[in-house]
């Protein structure tokens, strides 16, 4: 039996009293995920933001099983790993500190086990040991995702996953997410993605200013080749 972990009514998202996009409705439950696509500028990081506490809606509401979405909440905090479009790191840290620590936080058994495997799967093993700061654009997205990867989390909210991303290793994080998914995770993602989108979501929801509706994962696919 599934049961909804995120829920969203009437949600219109934005900043200020000023919306980006058309009200969007949805539910969100155990062992699916959900994509949410639409062209630049139509309100998607804004969406997933508003959906992980970082900003209030401007109306509606948003609800994780069942209560109202407060990212001060340690158990939301447990609950929730999100990458988002500012990759967030801590500047003092290396990659492997910053991975270990991750994992310890959210008391990993054998962390250090986890966090190879990770920097391994994310091909990260040469410049692990650097700091942030010194990582390409492409390492630091493989760091983010490698940090949501070391923790347990019930719902993945990432903004486009895929971004700076070779084939090959979008090939392999569409097949690790899909496993997650199916081992019981709620995944929600924003995606430019076709193969992406085509992998993994269940559900599609598209997004922008006149109407939000959704689709399915076929329809999703010829939506973004029109993009």
């Amino acid at each position: 039996m599934t049961t909804d972990l995120l829920r969203a009514e009437g949600l219109q998202v934005g900043y200020g009293e000023v919306p980006v996009c058309a009200p969007v409705d949805l539910a969100l439950p155990t062992g699916r995920a959900l994509a949410v696509v639409g062209p630049n500028g139509a309100g998607k990081s804004t969406l997933l933001r508003t959906l992980a506490g970082l900003l209030p809606p401007v109306a509606g509401t948003v609800s994780f099983e069942g209560s109202p979405v407060d990212e001060r909440e340690a158990g939301f905090r447990r609950a929730v790993a999100a990458v988002l479009d500012d990759d967030a790191f801590f500047a003092a840290l290396t990659g492997s500190e910053h991975l270990l620590l991750t994992a310890r936080g959210f008391g990993v058994t054998e962390p250090e086990e986890v966090v190879d495997a990770e920097v391994a799967a994310f091909g990260l093993a040469g410049r692990i040991d650097a700091l942030p700061s010194a990582l390409s654009s492409g390492q630091r997205r493989r760091l983010a995702l490698a940090a949501a990867f070391v923790r347990p989390a019930r719902l993945l909210l990432l903004d486009e996953p895929e971004r700076r991303l070779d084939t090959g290793m979008r090939t392999r994080l569409a097949a690790r997410l899909a496993a997650r998914r199916d081992a019981g995770a709620a995944v929600l993602f924003a995606s430019h993605d076709p193969a992406l989108v085509d992998a993994l979501a269940d559900e599609v929801l598209v997004v922008a200013e006149d109407s939000c509706r959704l689709l399915d994962p076929a329809g999703a696919t010829a939506y973004l080749g029109g993009l």
